[in-house]
């Protein structure tokens, strides 16, 4: 974007918000505390809203700040409408992260000294332990896919490097080497962001996570341990995602890349190969050596002809726990060893490193075919980073099995190429196993057929068939083997794979949906682990849940769609770790407990946390109620937080904790949470989890609503700190004020698709307050210069409705969270009719209602640019802050009076176009043609009904709209039905676009456009506004006549809403009118005047070629009393109204053009006023 030519605007702004900023810290506008008094309580509700807390590793950025503005303006409204509100803010601190990044400072320090010294970047340097023989170095195939954290990374190797880059100086990165600083450095910082940022935020109530804080910690310990009493919380071995180098299950936020991600379960089919192994493979002549593939289809292998494996692939062979080598991909391999496929846990004993033509033509005993020896073949395609590079192949069912058979029945030299022999693939065909509808029993073969697939290169062709065939195979399909025959395939596919597995034949394999790398750089595996876990698989918990989801508002479907999902699949969630920063668990303080369990009810702490901590984020301080940390107690708890608990052996006042429980029974449940779309699998799912078991009996506890929204881009691009595309909060504050900010995150989109911050936006935002705070001022200042009386014209009335209107519509969007439209209703559009009316009140703007248009328009903002609203309101001479003010009250509006000022609009637009037409030159071949001669006159036809042919089909329209519940039938049917009036047949060409041009309206404008008659009066509206309209089209005079006094195209060619007008240039005489007043600027001028002008026409005329007449009203026409030798007389300074008479009001002008005289008649009188004029301004 350009450079800024000044920042005279955006000082103005920041001006006012730090002075603001102050006001409400010293009125403690934020601070909030439940009603002593019990009345109180009940008499006026409460609004608690939340935002989930953010992770204290940096400073808060642009995408933060999107998704808190949302629960900030939610705030703002639900003040205005009378709510106690409360927004607190806490700072979140569990996990692995800081204590990762400290780490790796800690190492960078030791390996490199203080400051360090780093290698040249094409030195090849590694931080990480030199690795075991059998641990294999797996390539990031992420690599350009980046998520949150590694943008937040930029392109930075090492972290000092990322410090460095957040403004710390060398001395200061040091001390980052203790995990604890982080707590003391960045929370305070992303404190100070966000009151600059002006959120309506009680910082009493804030506070940061881990056992740093021993009253967060002790409220924490206490729900976990009445989550383990309640035998949510149960130990054992759980498959799930694992960091090798962290040592420790990788939950989602512990993840660079593959949040979300979850372990897959494949059948591990064992296909044993039959010696004599080949040469590379002698030296295991004697052992059980197996190829293992990964399938998802374990129903499928009676049908298997081979199995594949690539040429060019690295393998390895490895022993197993019980004494067989397997053969697969080292990756592959990596994630058995944490399966319990080896004797030690997590090591891979490699016996040889192979390459996959090694092993091509070798003899196999594969599970369940019909084939007693099948043969490994060459697959080019076979992928490294998913399943274990060996594939079965069933060539009936998968339509890239099928292709890839035929290539290598059909190439002899393909064959040779790798060394097979004819009898290891001619004689195998596809084996009918499952009848799929529509496909027969040999689907793959069909569908290859049938798209003309030629070849295993024809990717596209082969993904639209496995798209086409897998999921109607898998949910459709029906067995046609002995033993399982006539049932559906997936109703057998679990027997099968549990039949193989009891054999022998099969084992059960893990690993991740997707590569996931962990925030320490490490690609995770699916490990069997030991560990204490959330059993969200629960059915009766699960069910809870469920019913928690059902009354939620979640304001859109998709939203609620992505709730039930996640809550469907939902199984055991590992809560434990051992390395990190965060709360023990109570009963076995070996374990800490990971960041997405201890942050699901803590809402609940906000409601207690300033009586407990006052106002110290670390919990340290001395407490307001005069409680120590080690008084907490779970019986405590319990009588805080669950209103039927018995009151507690304690030393703590009754009155203490009546008041604590009194806190958490006003504000509690929460009314709306916030959050982004990405957390609804994980955080959201569990916060109702966690609500429904600790509340179980109390769904007055429960969650009331969750609004979640999509990732914020930076001028429609991702942020990333590697391309310079990122701001963090504090920067955008600065570059565009909090108001600025605050508006283009509002405009920047509410749905859950991705929202695009525009910077463009924010610095028009910045002139757009401005102008407005400017144009405030200027009516203060000119308020005795206003309108007054009764404010009963039409501009008036459409204005008053117009506000009432947008009052109406932005209070409907700012309910439903939808702030990009409350912007639009509440700013842009309640500006634009400001804009409307001062243009169309050629009278003046009222009083009255220019200053009722400014109170609600600083409220109808207020939500959103809080500043520089309350600086308006105190503009307005108003005491009391605006933060204590209610919501407008919108008055009655008047649809049609809108919709006929709308007209008026259209009209006055339309007429402009005809008169740009009619002053286009006609089109002349020889290229010699002059432009018409700008008219003077126009009439305005309108039609008090349609034309017969139309109103015929009108008829008919409305009558089918009636009769079919709001509906039309097609086109052909009302063609028939017009055709068969015979009064029509002339009109028939013109018939069906004018129903297609009605049909296009009813959508955009509803039924009202079936009606035969306009619902206002055309006329008296564009007479009403005549003088607007003659202006702006800047002519002369407009009559206004029913187009039933015109000819017969008029009358066709009009018709309701739709006024037909004829541009005239009427004759005139020539005269020049002088100004004698001395320095003023204004000049002579040479004016047409025309048959029955008056004063105020040609004052009108006047204005229009002379600019610098303003006021018109001030402006007195006069004549010569000698008009012949008057002219020729030098004024006199100071007379200038000397030997001069004044035109008067009633006064008409007439010409003679054959004498280009011009005459005026007053009273009866008749006088020549020769060639001149004079006019003086007042």
């Amino acid at each position: 974007m350009t450079e800024r030519k000044g920042t005279a605007k955006l000082d103005f702004l920041r001006k006012i918000e730090e002075e603001i900023q102050q006001k409400w810290e010293k009125e403690k506008a934020f601070e909030c505390d439940a009603p002593t008094i019990p009345e109180e309580n009940q008499s006026k509700s409460k609004y608690f809203a939340t935002f989930p807390y953010p992770y204290m590793n940096g400073k808060l950025h642009l995408g933060h700040t999107f998704c808190l503005s949302k629960c900030d303006f939610a705030m703002g409204y639900q003040r205005l409408k009378g709510k106690q509100c409360l927004f607190p803010f806490g700072l979140h601190c569990t996990g692995m992260p800081i204590k990762a990044c400290a780490d790796k400072l800690k190492r960078e320090m030791e390996l490199y000294g203080n400051p360090p010294q780093f290698p040249d970047e094409e030195e090849d340097v590694t931080e990480e332990k030199p690795k075991t023989a059998d641990e294999i170095v797996i390539k990031d195939k992420a690599k350009g896919k980046k998520s949150k954290a590694a943008a937040k990374a930029g392109g930075s190797k090492f972290q000092w490097d990322i410090m460095k880059s957040l403004g710390l100086t060398d001395k200061e990165i040091g001390k980052f080497a203790n995990a604890e600083h982080w707590l003391e450095y960045f929370p305070p910082l992303a404190v100070e962001d966000l009151k600059k940022m002006g959120v309506k935020v009680d910082w009493r109530r804030s506070f940061i996570t881990t056992d740093i804080n021993p009253f967060y910690d002790s409220f924490v310990r206490w729900q976990f341990v009445t989550l383990k009493e309640r035998k949510k919380i149960k130990f054992g071995k759980r498959y799930t995602i694992y960091s090798p180098k962290d040592g420790q299950p990788c939950m989602d936020h512990d993840r660079q890349t593959g949040e979300g991600v979850g372990p897959q379960e494949y059948t591990l089919i064992k296909m044993k190969m039959v010696e004599p192994y080949p040469a590379k493979l002698s030296a295991l002549k004697g052992k059980n050596v197996f190829l293992v593939a990964a399938t998802l289809r374990p129903e499928t292998m009676f049908g298997q002809t081979n199995c594949w494996v690539r040429p060019d692939m690295k393998y390895i062979a490895f022993e197993t726990a019980s004494g067989d080598v397997f053969i697969c991909t080292q990756r592959s391999a990596r994630n058995m060893g944490y399966q319990g496929f080896t004797k030690e846990n997590g090591v891979v004993p490699v016996v040889m490193q192979i390459m996959g033509q090694d092993i091509l033509g070798c003899a196999l005993s594969a599970p369940l075919t019909s084939n007693k020896t099948i043969y490994a073949l060459p697959m080019l395609t076979i992928k490294e980073d998913k399943g274990t590079g060996v594939v079965s192949s069933v060539p009936s069912d998968s339509p890239d099995d099928f292709a890839a058979l035929r290539d290598i029945k059909k190439k002899q030299a393909l064959r040779e190429k790798y060394g097979i022999e004819d009898h290891m693939v001619l004689p195998f065909e596809p084996v009918p196993i499952i009848e799929t509808p529509g496909y027969g029993s040999l689907s793959a073969c069909l569908i290859c057929d049938e798209l003309k697939i030629q070849s295993q290169n024809d990717r596209e062709k082969l993904a639209e068939a496995k798209e086409r065939l897998y999921l109607k195979g898998f949910y459709e399909g029906i067995m046609l083997v002995d033993g399982f025959k006539g049932k559906k395939v997936q109703d057998v596919k679990k027997p099968i794979q549990k039949m193989m597995v009891d054999k022998g034949e099969a084992l059960i394999y893990m690993e991740p949906e997707k590569q996931v790398i962990s925030r320490s750089a490490d690609e995770c595996v699916v490990a069997l682990c030991d560990q204490w876990y959330l059993d969200y698989g629960d059915k009766e918990w699960k069910q809870q849940a469920m019913n928690a989801l059902e009354p939620l508002e979640t304001f859109c479907d998709e939203t609620r769609k992505n709730f039930e999902a996640a809550l469907a699949w939902l199984q055991e969630h590992a809560c434990s770790r051992t390395y990190g920063l965060g709360t023990r668990l109570p009963w076995d303080e070996q374990w800490l407990i990971e960041s997405l369990s201890d942050s699901t009810i803590y809402m609940a702490y906000y409601t207690v946390a300033h009586l407990l901590q006052g106002g110290v984020l670390n919990g340290r301080g001395p407490s307001p109620l005069g409680i120590r940390p080690e008084q907490m107690t779970r019986e405590v708890w319990d009588y805080i937080f669950f209103k039927t608990a018995p009151f507690p052996k304690t030393a703590i006042p009754k009155q203490h904790l009546q008041k604590l429980r009194t806190e958490f029974e006003y504000w509690y449940p929460v009314d709306v949470r916030v959050s982004g779309k990405d957390l609804v699998p994980n955080h959201l799912s569990y916060y109702l989890y966690n609500h429904v078991a600790m509340w179980p009996e109390d769904s007055g506890k429960w969650p009331k609503a969750v609004r979640v929204n999509g990732h914020l881009l930076l001028n429609s691009e991702k942020m990333s700190k590697s391309t310079g595309n990122f701001l963090t909060l504090s920067q955008a504050i600065t570059k565009f004020s909090a108001d600025g900010m605050r508006l283009a995150l509002a405009d920047a989109g509410d749905t859950v698709e991705d929202a695009n911050f525009v910077e463009a936006m924010a610095d028009a935002g910045i002139l757009r307050l401005y102008t407005w705070v400017e144009w405030v001022k200027e009516m203060i200042a000119n308020q005795n210069n206003l309108r007054t009386g009764p404010a009963d014209t039409f501009n008036d009335r459409v204005f008053a409705s117009e506000m009432n209107s947008g009052i109406f519509k932005t209070e409907q969007h700012y309910e439903r969270m939808v702030y990009k439209d409350a912007l639009k209703t509440g700013f842009f559009e309640f500006q634009a009719a400001k804009d409307k009316y001062r243009e169309l009140a050629i009278e003046g703007m009222h009083r009255d209602l220019v200053f009722q248009f400014i109170e609600n328009q600083t409220l109808l903002l207020t939500p959103i640019c809080p500043h520089l609203c309350e600086y308006t309101w105190s503009l307005l001479g108003k005491t009391d802050s605006l933060m204590k003010t209610s919501w407008p009250v919108a008055g009655p509006v008047d649809e049609i009076l809108i919709r006929s000022s709308q007209y008026l609009m259209e009209t006055a637009h339309d007429l402009r176009l005809r008169l740009k037409a009619y002053m286009q030159p006609p089109k002349n071949k020889k290229g010699d043609s002059k432009p018409p001669v700008k008219p003077s006159h126009c009439t305005v036809y309108v039609a008090k009904s349609y034309p017969p042919w139309q109103h015929s089909a009108l008829s008919l329209l409305g009558k089918h709209y009636k009769n079919n519940n709001g509906t039309l039938p097609d086109n052909k049917v009302i063609a028939v039905e017009l055709g068969a009036m015979p009064e029509l047949k002339k009109y028939m060409k013109r018939l069906m676009p004018f129903v297609a041009m009605i049909k296009d309206n009813l959508e955009k404008s509803g039924p009202r456009v079936l009606d035969l008659e306009l619902e206002f009066d055309e006329r008296a509206v564009l007479l009403e506004n005549i003088v607007y309209l003659t202006n702006s089209l800047e002519l002369d005079h407009i009559d206004v006549l029913f187009a039933s006094e015109a000819d017969d195209k008029v009358k066709e060619d009009c018709c309701p809403g739709k006024p037909f007008s004829v541009f005239r240039s009427e004759p005139g005489v020539s005269v020049s009118l002088l100004n004698p007043q001395p320095s003023n600027g204004l000049f002579s001028t040479q004016i047409d005047i025309r048959q029955g002008d008056t004063k105020d026409s040609i004052i009108r005329r006047l204005s229009k070629t002379n600019r610098g007449v303003k006021d018109l009203s001030k402006v007195k026409l006069m004549r010569y009393e000698d008009p012949v030798l008057g002219p020729r007389r030098v004024p006199v300074l100071g007379k200038e109204e000397q030997g001069k008479l004044p035109i008067s009001d009633k006064s008409v002008f007439h010409i003679n053009l054959e004498d280009k005289k011009v005459h005026l008649s007053d009273n009866g009188l008749k006088v020549d006023i020769g060639d001149t004029l004079i006019y003086l301004v007042q």
